[in-house]
């Protein structure tokens, strides 16, 4: 149980305690109690809105219950002192042997400090990327893919069992622009001209496509109608393409569990499946949809259509499933899609989506409810556009045209571990500036560079430590008492450290792994602050020539550091720095 929890645990015993007294009226709802960190830290270490919240149920004033619960909490040894603020609200101030255990519990845990059980090993399914096998993955999939694999890596620490999905968009006809486009390149291995008109991809990463199709069949595609080559073509063509995502992917250290194809969908009865399941329900009708106002919907059409009433569960306007042709619209693969995800016995699925899939959001959401009766929840994080900048000037691309900036670019000039670490600096719904020279600057204003720094300078001093002839190894750190460190900077890192467990919970519980970010930034501050104080104060150097036990407790300290750094960088997926160039 991490502080904070324990903390609480205590507030609430407290105040079942005052319902045996007869303080307060019994059969209230606790649920809503909390204690957290408070806004300014002037006031105290925790906070608690224990009687704000139950003042209402049980008649008695905030006050009034805040002054008797904090009476109870202040003969408690943890709790050094208690202050009612404002109306009710109860600021607690720790006893200094509880921030000094904390570090005693991290050394003792190592990295699982911080994991939880809040999962309860539930299935997730998380999907991201999912971009179309038309070509390598360019800086907008590249947010996606961090975003999405920082996510699960967050949720498996915090207990959930996740499952990393890729779904391959090659049912549609973006996937026969693409066979059209190799095959063009193929001719050109043969030796002929060719011109690429509008709707084809021109870009240069489709030449080595087209020779290694060339070496496969030889001449024999030449100068043959399309229906002889597209198909063999077309699947050529998406093998090729997905190679060079997977490849593009693992350069940032992300690998898949499960790659599932769209085309799988079609011919075995999966989408009429689906429907099936939503019509059992009395949620599918044939029907003509208004039209719409003000704006163009792409799959409205004045006829009757077979229409999902997806408005049942909270979505604008009923959807098509069905054109009036009898072809399926792109929203009954969606469909079929999810509903196979819930056969495969998910407990909760969680899409991750470009920001111009905003419109989608509440016909899928609506699809899910309906096909789970409600039972398998469902999260939809968009991820918003990044700005490329370099040199102060913004940087275009084009897929269309070959120009684009592609993940392997961004990875090659600055790196996996500076690529993953900024996209992860703004939340995912905020837009996101990627200047390739502010990103390897070395200064407080660079997240990444003052995280790693602070790496870094922890292991120079194990180093230095070493080099003095200093020994010492984990089992006798953990077995420190932590006594000396009573300064407040060394004490405000403790304070920062006992943040993690309920930190990486509520990352997990919002879906929101830019938190971690954050959090490591205001950690390293909190210890180059230390660093720099010991500039000037000599007892708070990390080394203290002549007095070898002081120098263990201060090394046993940095290392609890060094411990929840390394487990919230792997969790963004970087490595900790053991130098700096």
């Amino acid at each position: 149980m991490d502080l904070f929890n324990k903390v609480k645990q205590h507030v609430l015993d407290e105040l079942n305690s005052m319902v045996t007294a007869g303080e307060l009226p019994s059969g209230l709802d606790m649920t809503s109690v909390s204690v957290e960190p408070p806004r300014d830290p002037l006031h105290g270490d925790m906070a608690t809105n224990a009687a704000m919240v139950l003042s209402k149920s049980a008649k008695i004033s905030p006050r009034k219950i805040a002054e008797n619960l904090a009476n109870r909490l202040s003969n408690l040894d943890i709790v050094e002192n208690s202050q009612v603020a404002g109306p009710g609200f109860l600021n607690l101030r720790i006893n200094i042997k509880a921030w000094q255990a904390i570090l005693n519990r991290i050394l003792e845990l190592g990295s699982d400090y911080g994991r939880s059980g809040l999962g309860e090993n539930l299935r997730v399914n998380v999907e991201f990327v999912s971009a179309n096998p038309t070509g390598p993955l360019h800086i907008g999939h590249t947010r996606g893919a961090v975003f999405g694999d920082a996510l699960s890596k967050l949720l498996s620490f915090a207990g959930y069992n996740v499952t990393r999905e890729y779904y391959i968009n090659d049912g549609g006809s973006q996937v026969d622009t693409l066979a059209r486009s190799v095959y063009l390149r193929y001719l050109e291995a043969c030796g002929q001209e060719v011109v690429f008109e509008e709707g084809t991809y021109p870009g240069d990463y489709l030449v080595p496509v087209g020779q290694s199709l060339k070496e496969k069949v030889g001449y024999d595609y030449m100068d043959k109608p399309e229906d002889y080559w597209i198909n063999d073509v077309r699947k050529f063509a998406t093998d090729a393409m997905m190679t060079l995502i997977k490849g593009d992917l693992a350069v940032l250290g992300i690998h898949m569990d499960t790659f599932f194809s769209e085309k799988s969908l079609y011919g075995g009865g999966k989408i009429e499946k689906a429907i099936e399941s939503l019509k059992s329900k009395n949620l599918i009708y044939d029907g003509i949809l208004d039209s719409p106002k003000g704006k163009k919907v792409e799959d409205w059409e004045p006829r009757n259509q077979t229409l999902f009433k997806s408005t049942s569960h909270g979505d604008d306007v009923d959807r098509p499933i069905k054109k009036s042709d009898g072809a399926w619209t792109y929203f009954a693969p969606d469909i079929a899609y999810h509903f196979d995800k819930i056969e495969r016995n998910f407990d909760q699925l969680i899409d991750i989506f470009g920001a111009d899939h905003g419109g989608y959001v509440k016909r899928m959401k609506a699809a899910v409810a309906a096909l789970s009766d409600d039972k398998v929840k469902f999260d939809i994080k968009l991820t918003q556009l990044v700005r490329l900048f370099e040199r102060g000037e913004p940087l275009k691309m084009s897929k269309r045209a070959g120009t684009f900036i592609t993940l392997r670019d961004l990875v090659d000039q600055v790196g996996s571990d500076v690529t993953r670490f900024v996209m992860l600096t703004r939340k995912n719904d905020a837009p996101l500036d990627f200047d390739f020279e502010k990103v390897l600057e070395q200064s407080k204003d660079n997240p990444v560079y003052y995280v790693q720094y602070a790496s870094a300078r922890i292991h120079s001093v194990f180093r230095k430590a070493k080099e003095a002839g200093i020994q010492f190894d984990q089992k006798q750190m953990q077995n420190a008492t932590f006594c000396n460190i009573t300064h407040e900077a060394e004490i405000k890192i403790a304070k920062k450290l006992a943040e993690w467990p309920r930190l990486v919970e509520i990352s997990a519980k919002t879906h929101e792994p830019h938190r971690i970010a954050f959090y490591l930034y205001e950690l390293a501050s909190d210890f180059h602050s230390l660093w720099n104080k010991g500039n000037e104060i000599e007892k708070l150097r990390f080394i203290q020539e002549n007095d070898q036990p002081l120098t263990f407790e201060k090394m046993a300290m940095i290392s609890a550091v060094l411990v929840v750094i390394s487990s919230g960088l792997a969790i963004l997926g970087v490595e900790p720095a053991t130098e700096m160039n």
